[in-house]
């Protein structure tokens, strides 16, 4: 996958459309022509109907009806018999139906006879509907079979079209969520970092060996001034090591006894002054972690929270925690505004994703799974979440390998697809 199209979803999107539809010229006289619907997989015809909108499955003059009933209740499979297209009392014969899901997995449905004249499951068919089913039915002792499909959110992707379009997978599994603040700050120097150099006595300024920007150590010169007390040249040297903030003299210039040359701090380490509103200064304290991150190309350095200043920052009326941020490669500078995360606590989770794995479906928040080449939706019951990862509570197995990248790929192709909601 190109660098562009990493970075631009839209071209994502394109591309994997386009290598979808050369896979799919290239489909021999086995592929399925419905790419996700439903169909059945004995006759290859539209799917009939009952009275009851369910699925009408015919054989030797018999015919169960079969329907996921959820309307007021979870879902569970209902069937009526027929013979010769009358209908039959429930108590003429029996259902049971088998789901194989994706992955391998085996579910059965036995279905009893109700007083309304159906037959109905007591076992729930959890979402998503997607499966193949075998329908096993005895009516007045003759005994009956069918298979189908019933798929709804799940389409195939080739391996190396899907590796093309950059999408990924990784397991669902353990970790911590943070409760977690995003707050604006600003780079000051550190008290007792600066110092002023002035000249001791009055005298022309003979040399000046440093410009502003220059990083000096303790003790060098920095200028030599002619003394007009003792006539002799006297240096001005650098009391701390650091970088020269301000110059202001020139060789040539008088200097006044006591008047400043030069300014000198230490940036090696700075304050961070993280400006906090309303509920933010009730949660934020001293000990908190902290991720400073450096605006102009996006580098970042933890630290922790060291103190809550007593005033009010007078301009924005905020509370200022104040943090140490350790400058070692110099890339950090005093008046820049930076912006950083706070975390206050955090908790660890059984199962948690990130949150680019997360899409919607129908009115589902949603993963999707990878077993081969077939990826499949899966509802989820989510928990807590931060600045990347969200907290599964229920829908994921630990061994389910989740699509954790280009994740809205997969949910525009069976979208695409239009696979059916078989009730």
């Amino acid at each position: 996958m190109t660098q562009q199209s990493a970075r631009c979803p839209e071209l994502s999107l394109v591309l994997l459309m386009v290598l979808l539809l050369v896979g799919a010229c290239g489909q021999g006289p086995d592929a399925d022509p419905e790419h996700g619907h439903e169909s059945n997989a004995h006759e290859g015809k539209p799917v009939a109907r009952g009275s009851h909108r369910g699925r009408l499955l015919e054989q030797s003059g018999f015919a169960v009806e079969l329907a996921i009933a959820e309307s007021d209740r979870p879902p569970a499979y209902q069937a009526w018999l027929y013979r010769n297209g009358e209908a039959l009392p429930a108590d003429r014969g029996e259902v049971t139906v088998n789901l194989m899901r994706l992955g391998g997995i085996r579910e059965q449905h036995v279905l009893e006879p109700m007083v309304d004249g159906s037959l109905m499951a007591t076992s729930i068919v959890g979402e998503p509907h997607s499966f193949d089913v075998e329908v096993i039915a005895v009516i007045e002792g003759t005994s009956l079979r069918w298979t189908y499909e019933s798929h709804e959110g799940r389409t195939r992707i080739d391996a190396a079209i899907a590796s093309e379009a950059g999408i990924k997978v990784g397991p669902a599994g353990p970790g911590v969520i943070a409760d977690q603040h995003e707050v604006q700050g600003l780079l000051t120097l550190v008290e007792d970092s600066e110092t002023r150099l002035a000249a001791r006595y009055a005298g022309q300024v003979r040399r000046v060996n440093a410009q502003v920007g220059d990083h000096v150590d303790e003790g060098a010169v920095l200028a030599e001034i002619d003394s007009n007390t003792s006539l002799k040249s006297y240096p001005v040297m650098a009391t701390i090591g650091g970088v020269v903030m301000a110059r202001h003299t020139t060789p040539g210039d008088f200097a006044s006894e006591g008047e400043i040359l030069f300014e000198i701090a230490d940036l090696r380490t700075l304050w961070v002054d993280l400006h906090l509103f309303g509920a933010d200064s009730e949660h934020i304290g001293v000990g908190s972690a902290v991720v400073v991150t450096r605006l102009a190309d996006g580098a970042t350095s933890e630290t922790t929270v060291e103190r809550i200043l007593p005033g009010m920052a007078t301009a924005s009326q905020s509370t200022v925690a104040r943090a140490i941020l350790i400058n070692a490669d110099g890339g950090w500078r005093p008046g820049a505004a930076v912006k950083a995360r706070i975390t206050v606590a955090q908790k660890k989770v059984a199962m948690m994703v990130p949150l680019a794995a997360l899409q919607s479906f129908r009115d589902w928040d949603v993963v999707f799974i990878r077993v081969g080449d077939s990826y499949e939706v899966r509802p989820v019951e989510l928990g807590e979440r931060d600045a990347t990862h969200v907290e599964v509570l229920s829908g994921l197995a630990p061994a389910d390998a989740v699509v954790i990248t280009q994740s809205y790929l997969i949910k525009a192709d069976i979208e695409k697809s239009g696979a059916s909601h078989d009730h």
